[in-house]
């Protein structure tokens, strides 16, 4: 294959949605001579706030003097994102050369069982874990895809987990309930592995704290830690700090890693992650401000943030509408006008279904665009506003940041979940 088509080979594998299940990826793990076995690592799940956490152990763990990969998902922009050594995203050459070296396995094992043949996420993660340990890093930090017992990254031994949060999302792959949707995140624990649990509500840390007890794995809760406290970060809200103290936590328990804490708290204040409340200035002066908060959970958080705007104009999009009734609703109440737009997904909420979402109270303007029409330039956009807010989904995130960069975006760029099976 050309490169071009071994990244459409890749790529186009997503498009086959998600398949549930560790066999798959304990099979082409062993194929591949068990890279998850090589390196320290820190396994992250949680509904909401498991990338910034991520990011933020991966660069108190830099701050310290270790070279680190980052496996995260999914990706805005660039698929490289997902992969990342020393926050350096691998090159699509990078990629190209892991699928490349990947696609014999698949191939050997989808001609002896079908079923048996690797996802797209599970030739990522292998890809993530290979280059982690060619380059030797000296720490990995495995953020889970979906929920956690069942996903790809759950054949890592870490050093420590982490649970950043429990809300609703995915139910159709979780289950119905926050109860059961923790039963899921939960299922990364370990026997003996410290796990550190962030804000969840109740009825989920009464099955986190069953589960603990059923293996043997000693819970830390970050508001015990952090009581009289929450450590400081760039990153903008009160969940952030919270993810933060999710972050320092996770890294104070790793025994086999030490830190020095000044470093880190450091590191917490300059960390960068893309589409978290990241705000911009367009070429006109006016502020941009992009956040991926796409479920009730997320919103919830970055509400009081919302609320602390004047009259923003709120341009919103997002997939399912379960998901963008109250993303419309938060919205709504804060802002001056309302700009519909489709993110690039076929689950996508069209213009129409969000439009009768739309309180009727709202007294504000409320007008329908799509992307492009948008941000046709970098550093543009047409919307009206001196405040500018885009909310919801990531793809929409993403697909506004290549735009403000100017990237072109290829087909299929972003991962797709069709159904559950």
């Amino acid at each position: 294959m050309t490169p071009e088509e071994t990244l459409r080979w890749l790529t186009g594998l997503r498009n086959l949605g998600s398949r549930l299940g560790v066999d798959r990826m304990r099979l082409l793990s062993a194929r591949v001579g068990h890279p998850e076995r090589v390196q320290p690592c820190f396994h992250i799940a949680g509904t909401n706030g498991k990338g910034s956490t991520s990011a933020m152990i991966e660069a108190i763990q830099r701050a310290q003097g270790r070279r680190t990969g980052l496996y995260t998902s999914p990706h805005l922009v660039a698929i490289g994102e997902r992969i990342q050594v020393d926050r350096a995203p691998l090159s699509d050459a990078a990629v190209v050369s892991l699928a490349e070296r990947l696609r014999p396995h698949y191939e050997a094992i989808h001609a002896e069982d079908p079923e048996d043949a690797p996802t797209f996420f599970e030739l990522i993660t292998a890809a993530a874990l290979l280059e982690f340990t060619e380059r030797k890093v000296d720490v990995a930090i495995l953020e889970t895809g979906l929920g956690g017992r069942l996903d790809a990254t759950n054949v890592c031994a870490p050093e420590v987990c982490v649970i950043t949060s429990i809300g609703l999302d995915h139910q159709e792959y979780l289950g119905p309930t926050v109860a059961a949707i923790a039963a899921e995140k939960a299922g990364i624990l370990k026997p003996g592995v410290p796990c550190v649990v962030g804000e969840v509500p109740p009825e989920a840390e009464a099955v986190i704290i069953a589960r603990a007890r059923e293996v043997g794995a000693p819970l830390h809760f970050v508001r015990d830690r952090f009581a009289t406290g929450l450590p400081e970060t760039n990153l903008v809200g009160e969940h952030q700090r919270r993810n933060a103290g999710a972050a320092l936590l996770a890294c104070e328990l790793a025994t086999r890693l030490p830190i020095d804490d000044t470093k880190a708290r450091a590191a917490l204040r300059s960390i960068e992650w893309a589409g978290r409340w990241q705000e911009f200035r367009l070429a006109d002066g006016r502020r941009l401000i992009v956040d991926g908060s796409h479920n009730e959970e997320g919103i919830r958080a970055v509400a009081p943030l919302l609320a602390a705007l004047s009259s923003p104009t709120v341009i919103v999009g997002a997939l399912g509408v379960d998901r963008a009734r109250p993303l419309v609703a938060a919205a709504a109440k804060a802002a001056g006008r309302l700009v519909l737009v489709r993110p690039d997904n076929e689950r996508a909420c069209s213009v129409e279904e969000l439009a009768t979402l739309v309180p009727v109270d709202f007294r504000g303007e409320v007008r329908r665009a799509s992307v492009a029409e948008l941000f046709p330039v970098p550093a543009t956009c047409l919307a009206d506003g001196e405040t500018i807010v885009v909310l919801g989904s990531l793809y929409l995130v993403g697909e506004v940041l290549a735009r403000l960069r100017g990237h072109g975006l290829p087909d299929a760029w972003q991962d797709r979940l069709p159904s559950a099976r």
